[in-house]
């Protein structure tokens, strides 16, 4: 019997799934990186890249939908900022598949330890003809 990989459900109301999907592009990915570093305007953190402002605020309007990024009003700026508790939500994810796989790895690191220890143990054979 083959194994099948589980039925992918988009579900667009998953939080985690929004976070994770704007976050597979990398000049979203160097968004968040320098908003890690302060909050920054649209047009600040379009100036490194070869887009233009249009092509950003798209960006950041999908790291907004996914609840990364904030924007308020400021006068006449409109400065974008980084929601870092929504990284918890990624963390305590990760970190329960973290967790089962550091399991699965101490297993079977006895399980070899156990296997080298018997490796190791003298064999006691009788010889042919010997006596018991």
């Amino acid at each position: 019997m083959e194994a099948r990989a589980p039925e992918h459900r988009g579900d667009d109301h998953d939080p985690l799934t929004k976070v994770f999907a704007a976050l597979a592009d990398p000049i979203r990915r160097d968004i968040v990186a320098r908003l890690a570093v302060g909050d920054a305007t649209v047009t600040d953190l379009a100036a490194p890249y070869a887009v233009s402002v249009q092509a950003v605020s798209k960006h950041v309007k999908v790291l907004a939908d996914a609840g990364l990024v904030t924007q308020r009003k400021d006068a006449q700026r409109r400065p974008c900022h980084l929601e870092a508790e929504v990284f918890d939500l990624m963390t305590t994810w990760i970190e329960r598949y973290r967790r089962a796989a550091q399991a699965r790895y101490e297993r079977l690191d006895a399980l070899l330890a156990d296997l080298q220890d018997e490796t190791d143990r003298p064999i006691h054979r009788t010889e042919p003809g010997a006596a018991s």
